[in-house]
């Protein structure tokens, strides 16, 4: 894996690392797009904390802000979330092969020993 590509998966993880930023994320997923003062409202932390959270969301690329007038309205950016599933699903084939070595060589030795 690329160092940028990295980077990016490690914003990823930190960003989906806190409950609240998840819960933003659902809440996003869930409404298509909304403004922090809205997702506030749906959330036990205040207006301020929100955006804080939807700048770090933002920063890993799984948001996006948009100023409409005197608003901005967030929405759920998937490709970040792609890259970072994908970085996940060669970690766990890579995995899955390693298991299925020590498995093999496991069964070799249980068969040599009889």
């Amino acid at each position: 894996m690329t160092d940028d590509r990295r980077g990016a998966v490690d914003s990823v993880l930190v960003a989906l690392a806190d409950p609240t930023r998840r819960q933003l994320l659902d809440l996003l997923a869930a409404q298509g797009e909304a403004t922090a003062t809205a997702l506030a409202e749906r959330l036990p932390v205040s207006r301020q904390a929100v955006v804080k959270h939807l700048a770090v969301l933002d920063a890993a690329g799984l948001v996006s802000g948009s100023r409409v007038g005197r608003e901005v309205r967030y929405a759920v950016r998937p490709a970040a979330l792609d890259g970072t599933a994908r970085w996940m699903a060669a970690l766990a084939a890579d995995w899955d092969r390693r298991l299925a070595s020590i498995k093999r060589v496991a069964e070799a030795a249980e068969r040599a020993s009889h």
